[in-house]
């Protein structure tokens, strides 16, 4: 490679242009000079032309070369954006499909979660509906208990349900009036002693609520002197009202339709608790009233079986007298398998000897026959014995 090669489009350029500039300078320089030119200067020109016409060759030569070079860098460059597009293409298409797919999974992720959420909707209407029907019952359980009435009603209703699943239905009576006019929610008849038995619902609400409606000192000793009244109040009337000497047991129950006060009373107010035990009325809960229930049940089911064992005990002659006859048939049943138990070994004997004589007339072996062949035959109801042959 020439030094002309190895220089680039520009400086070849400005090569040109200061070799053509020191070309015009010379010729205005001889314009100006009136004398002839010496030899030597028309030499100098003459290489001045050879030099000008090689840097023509070499800048058509680098005219040339960058021509090629610029087609070659067109079609490199050419191939190269033809590879880009193709990949470009390829990767546009994969990312298509992966978008295809990963919006065909979102879809069924969305529809899944979609199903998902319509059916905790659904749990959730669900479960709206049942609060609403909660609320209204708690209302309507407020409207009940706001009455003095119908949350005495309410109490009677409770002890009624917790009483028939505990006893039978004859074993106890509800509203029973006893002989001083009073009317009892509950009469269990027990046997004596202890005797009958009356369980009285009471639900002293009202003080309940105003003792944990309390925010201050005053309005706390007032709400604890009114449940302390109001219990004492219960206390004092079943006691007066429903142990009756000869009629009823010596004692009664009261019965609290609510847990809440019942361990309010025994967390707090023990003594109204002793108190009651004092005027022998014992203080129930739903849970404790049940307890209670079922130790009765036991109570009346063993003064049932006392008051059933005479009816037990003849029950049982009648039993073994029954038991004596089929012992007594039996007997006789295996006195008549053994009578014909023997008329049977008789009739297989008589059978067996008949046998034997058909045999031998069979073989008219008349010469061997017995005198005693004229006897008589068995009878069917003789007892087995030796026949001679």
């Amino acid at each position: 490679m020439s030094a002309l090669d190895s220089l680039n489009p520009e400086q070849i350029l400005w090569i040109a242009g200061g070799v053509l500039v020191l070309i015009v300078l010379l010729l205005v320089a001889l314009l100006l000079r009136p004398a002839r030119l010496p030899s030597a200067v028309v030499a100098q020109l003459g290489h001045l032309g050879a030099g000008q016409q090689q840097l023509r060759g070499g800048l058509q030569t680098v005219s040339e070369t960058q021509a090629s070079t610029q087609n070659q860098l067109m079609q490199t460059m050419e191939i190269r954006l033809n590879t880009v597009q193709l990949e470009m293409q390829q990767r546009l298409a994969e990312m298509q499909e992966r978008l295809n797919t990963s919006l065909h999974g979102n879809a069924q992720r969305t529809t899944t979660s979609l199903t998902q959420l319509q059916e905790r909707l659904k749990a959730i209407d669900k479960a709206q509906d049942n609060i609403t029907k909660l609320s209204g019952d708690v209302l309507s359980l407020q409207d009940i208990l706001s009455n003095k009435q119908t949350r005495g009603a309410f109490g009677e209703i409770q002890l009624r349900d917790i009483v028939s699943k505990a006893l039978p239905t004859d074993s106890y009576a509800m509203q029973q009036t006893l002989s001083n006019g009073r009317r009892a929610d509950c009469l269990i008849h027990l046997p004596n002693p202890p005797g009958p038995i009356v369980i009285d619902s009471k639900f002293p609400l009202e003080a309940y609520e105003a003792l944990h409606r309390a925010d201050t000192d005053w309005a706390l000793k007032s709400a604890v002197a009114n449940m302390r009244t109001s219990v004492r109040k219960h206390i004092r009337d079943i006691a007066d009202k429903y142990i009756i000497e000869g009629e009823t047991a010596d004692g009664a129950l009261m019965f609290l339709p609510s847990e809440a006060v019942y361990a309010e009373l025994h967390a707090n107010f023990p003594e109204l608790v002793r108190e009651g035990f004092d005027r022998r009325v014992w203080i129930v809960s739903p849970t404790t009233c049940m307890a209670t229930l079922n130790t009765m049940r036991a109570i009346l089911k063993d003064a049932r079986m006392r008051a059933q064992a005479g009816e037990i005990r003849k029950t049982l002659a009648m039993l073994h007298r029954d038991v004596e006859l089929v012992v007594e048939r039996v007997g006789k049943l295996d006195t008549h398998f053994r009578q014909a138990r023997s008329d049977l070994e008789g009739i297989g004997t008589a059978a067996e000897r008949a046998g034997k004589r058909a045999a031998r007339l069979d073989n008219f072996d008349f010469e061997e026959v017995d005198v005693d062949d004229n006897a008589a035959p068995l009878p069917l109801g003789a007892t087995a014995r030796t026949v001679p042959e």
